[in-house]
């Protein structure tokens, strides 16, 4: 006879797979960002994905990067998937601070580079004072 006791932490395991994703279906790919001078560099991690599944998109400030790592069929018995397989999106909005024309992306060794330059209208400029007399002064913005 079987018996099968109660998982106090089942109930918990459940909630957080729905939340956070299950290895068939990911919820998120890890990802790092950070600024260089002018300009904004983000990572992702994307390992066993080939490149020909990677979609990005630029629609008003919202950036969407989306990737599918294929399931792999054959006549074999699957000892252990720890790996997320299948489609899997990310979006981030990004501010109006930013060049969304010059974005520029690679992907080496499964790591999804994106540099986003900072615009131009963003950056700091030096503005003339004009006054009465005829000396000008310039301040930095």
């Amino acid at each position: 006879m079987l018996l099968r006791t109660a998982d106090p932490f089942r109930d918990f395991d459940r909630l957080t797979q729905s939340l956070l994703g299950t290895t068939s279906r990911p919820a998120v790919m890890p990802m790092d960002a950070w600024r260089e001078g002018d300009r904004f560099v983000i990572e992702f991690d994307l390992p066993g994905v080939a490149q020909e599944t990677i979609d990005l998109d630029v629609e008003r400030n919202v950036l969407t990067v989306r990737a599918e790592r294929v399931a792999r069929n054959g006549d074999w018995e699957m000892l252990a998937s720890e790996r997320p397989r299948g489609a899997f999106s990310r979006q981030l909005v990004l501010g109006d601070n930013l060049d969304l024309e010059r974005i520029e992306a690679s992907y080496d060794g499964g790591v999804l580079r994106l540099i986003v330059p900072v615009a131009e209208k963003a950056k700091p400029r030096k503005i003339e004072i004009n006054t009465g007399s005829t000396d000008r002064q310039a301040i930095e913005a």
